[in-house]
């Protein structure tokens, strides 16, 4: 396992340009990054800091900073969002960035889930492809979903 390092911001990647090549095997997220990967505001988290439902950190200089794998606990928890309603149109092809809550494998399969804001994939992939991702609670990752299949990525780094 790679270690992972500190997030810093968000930069453009050919991926999603709201997510860092660095950001794929994240430590530490800050407020604002967490709340974009749950779909919420920084507010939110914030108060669900100060609720003590989510755990933060401080930096030296009073930043908070969330745990990346206890940011993907706290998702995983969540309820699911309701269905939305009809949808008129949309591209053939999506990309959801989001964050990694659980992976199981056997010899041969993953199982990979993730929540992208209030949305909860799934991605079936061979364990090989699970192994050179890096693929683990707390990885941020993207989805792009094409007609019945999720293919989970990560930026390059």
């Amino acid at each position: 396992m790679r270690p992972a390092p500190h997030v810093r911001g968000f930069s453009s990647t050919a991926a999603n340009p709201r997510v860092s090549r660095s950001i794929a095997r994240v430590s530490e997220l800050r407020i604002g990054q967490a709340a974009e990967l749950l779909g919420v505001s920084a507010d939110t988290v914030r108060r669900w800091a100060d609720e003590g439902r989510l755990a933060t950190t401080r930096t030296e200089g009073g930043q908070r900073l969330v745990d990346g794998a206890a940011l993907a606990a706290f998702a995983a928890e969540q309820e699911a969002a309701p269905e939305p309603g009809a949808i008129v149109s949309q591209s053939a092809r999506n990309r959801l960035t989001g964050i990694v809550t659980r992976v199981v494998k056997d010899k041969v399969a993953a199982q990979v889930e993730m929540r992208a804001g209030p949305h909860r994939m799934v991605s079936l992939m061979t364990r090989e492809a699970a192994d050179e991702l890096g693929l683990e609670p707390g990885t941020v990752a993207v989805a792009a979903v094409k007609a019945t299949n999720v293919v989970i990525e990560v930026p390059r780094g």
